[in-house]
């Protein structure tokens, strides 16, 4: 799952090209444009070699997946989720605008920037679910979302670029490395369920994403300062890592403990 998961590289290279391309040619709409080429060409190359399995499963229903919402843990891996691909995910879109409107970078070299950060939490996203396999997943995410709340708790004081540019960068290496540690829990509490549970879990990532720079941005406009926001997420993180010192011991008593098998329906809401 975590090198499957490392293919959200490619906002690497949308943060390294977009500008340049809107920027020489004065125009996003070829930016657009020349995206469909890698587009089309995965499409034919899927379509082409692409094959289902001969051991399909029945298809799930809508009331499969309103089950799967009853159950606590969908909501504490979708908390999770929100906070690790989510941070990653907006601050890949918002640290453009955070380095262009916060340290007066150009649009070009501000992406460049945004691209080194970028790049440590897609390439670590499979590290942390290696660690994740020999310390354990819910070890490595406690010093994870420990790390991250220090980090953002730092980058709140706007310190020199070169500074929190490395801040940054540890920062969204260890969201990367929080993305794949998730993902090496879900498969233990929902083996059987683990289409479902990754289409939703992956969706709150996805709704993460979208509030950080919504966070960021209209904190930034009513105080005229950064800092605030990032401390909030700090404050986020820490969070995070409360709800997972209050479930650990159930969940090792439970699930983990069993060798991770998963629960009945029964045994979850008991």
């Amino acid at each position: 799952m975590g090198i499957a998961g490392a293919g959200n590289s490619g906002t690497v290279f949308a943060t390294l090209f977009a500008n340049r391309i809107a920027t020489h040619y004065g125009d996003y709409h070829v930016v657009f444009g020349l995206a469909l080429i890698p587009i089309i060409l995965v499409f034919a190359i899927f379509t082409i070699f692409a094959k289902d399995s001969p051991n399909q499963p029945a298809p799930a229903k809508v009331k499969d997946y309103a089950k799967m919402f009853s159950i606590r843990d969908t909501w504490l891996f979708c908390i999770m989720y929100s906070v690790t691909f989510g941070g990653f995910v907006g601050m890949s879109t918002y640290l453009t605008i955070f380095f262009n409107t916060q340290y007066e970078l150009s649009a070009v070299r501000a992406a460049d920037f945004t691209t080194l950060c970028v790049i440590a939490g897609s390439f670590f996203r499979p590290i942390g679910g290696w660690l994740a396999d020999r310390l354990g997943g819910i070890r490595m995410l406690l010093m994870l979302y420990t790390g991250v709340a220090v980090m953002l708790a730092c980058i709140s004081t706007l310190p020199a670029l070169s500074v929190i540019t490395a801040l940054l960068f540890i920062m969204m290496m260890m969201l990367g490395m929080g993305n794949g540690a998730v993902f090496q829990l879900v498969p233990q509490r929902f083996r059987k369920e683990i289409g479902i549970i990754t289409g939703i879990v992956g969706a709150a990532g996805g709704l993460g994403g979208y509030f950080l720079p919504k966070i960021l941005g209209n904190i930034k406009d009513s105080t005229g300062s950064y800092t605030t926001g990032f401390l909030i997420l700090s404050g986020v993180a820490i969070f995070c890592v409360v709800m997972l010192l209050i479930v650990q011991r159930d969940w090792k008593a439970s699930w983990i403990g069993s060798g991770g098998r998963a629960q009945t329906g029964a045994e979850a809401s008991a």
